[in-house]
C-alpha cells in the first residue's frame, strides 16, 4: 500500500464515491418517474444517451489536463474545488439547521410523475418528452459528478481511481434502486453532502497552496487538519444557524 493512500488516494476516491451517490440518487428518482409513467424504453434511451455524453466529457477532458503545467492546474482546480465544496457545505449546514428544507426524493418523484402525467400529445411525442426528461436529469447531475471526478483526480494524477469510485457509486445506487423499485428516500443525502463539502474544500485549499508553491507541513498529511478545520467550522455554523433560526421564530 503506497504511503499516501490514506492522505490522498483514499480521500479522493471517497469524495468521488460519496458525491456520486448523492447525484445518482437524484437522477435515479427522475429516471424512475419516467420509467413508471411513460415506460422504460424512453427512460433507458435517455439515460444511455446522457451517460455517453458524460463519458466523452471525461475521456476528452481528462487526458487534455496533462498538457497544463501541474502548478497552474492545481491552482485552478483548487479554486474550483473550494468554491464547489463551500457551496455543498453551505447548503448542508442550512439544511441541518432547518433553515431550508431537506431534499425529499419521494416528493421529487411525486412532482416529476405529476408533471409527466399532465403532459398531452401523441404517444410518440410523450415518449420523446419523457426521454428528454431522463436525459436532462442524468446529464445535469452527471456533470457535477464528472467535474468532481476530474477535479479530485487531476491534482495528483488520480483520474482513473476517482472514476472507479464514481462508477462504484453508480453501480450501488442502480442495484439498490432496481431491488426496491422506489425512490431512495432513506439515503442520508444531507450527511453525504456535508462530508463531501468538507473533503472538497480541504482538497481545494491544499491544491491552491501547492499551486502557489507553498510547502505544506507534513506534505500530504496537511489534508487531515484542513478537513478537520472545515468539519468543525461546519458543525459550529450549523449550531449557530439553528440557534439564530429558533430565536427568529420565538
Amino acid at each position: 500500500m503506497p504511503p499516501d493512500f490514506w492522505t490522498v488516494l483514499f480521500p479522493a476516491v471517497t469524495a468521488a464515491f460519496l458525491a456520486s451517490i448523492v447525484e445518482v440518487v437524484e437522477a435515479f428518482t427522475i429516471v424512475l418517474a419516467v420509467g413508471t409513467t411513460r415506460g422504460w424504453r424512453p427512460a433507458i434511451v435517455g439515460t444511455a444517451a446522457a451517460l455517453a455524453v458524460l463519458g466523452l466529457v471525461v475521456l476528452i477532458l481528462g487526458p487534455a489536463l496533462r498538457f497544463i503545467p501541474i502548478q497552474a492546474l492545481q491552482l485552478v482546480v483548487g479554486i474550483l474545488l473550494l468554491l464547489f465544496g463551500m457551496g455543498w457545505l453551505r447548503k448542508a449546514v442550512l439544511r441541518s439547521a432547518g433553515v431550508i428544507a431537506l431534499h425529499d426524493e419521494t416528493l421529487a418523484f411525486d412532482e416529476e410523475t405529476a408533471e409527466l402525467c399532465a403532459q398531452t400529445g401523441s404517444p410518440q411525442t410523450l415518449q420523446w418528452i419523457a426521454g428528454i426528461a431522463a436525459f436532462k436529469a442524468v446529464l445535469l447531475e452527471g456533470l457535477e459528478v464528472a467535474f468532481i471526478v476530474v477535479a479530485v483526480g487531476a491534482g495528483k494524477g488520480l483520474l482513473w481511481e476517482a472514476s472507479l469510485g464514481a462508477l462504484a457509486a453508480c453501480a450501488l445506487v442502480l442495484i439498490v434502486g432496481a431491488a426496491v423499485h422506489k425512490p431512495l428516500s432513506q439515503v442520508p443525502e444531507n450527511t453525504l453532502k456535508f462530508s463531501v463539502g468538507v473533503m472538497l474544500s480541504a482538497f481545494g485549499v491544499f491544491w491552491i497552496g501547492e499551486g502557489l508553491g507553498a510547502e505544506w507541513p507534513g506534505a500530504d498529511l496537511a489534508l487531515l487538519p484542513l478537513a478537520a478545520l472545515f468539519l468543525l467550522s461546519g458543525i459550529g455554523l450549523t449550531r449557530l444557524a439553528r440557534t439564530t433560526s429558533e430565536r427568529s421564530l420565538a
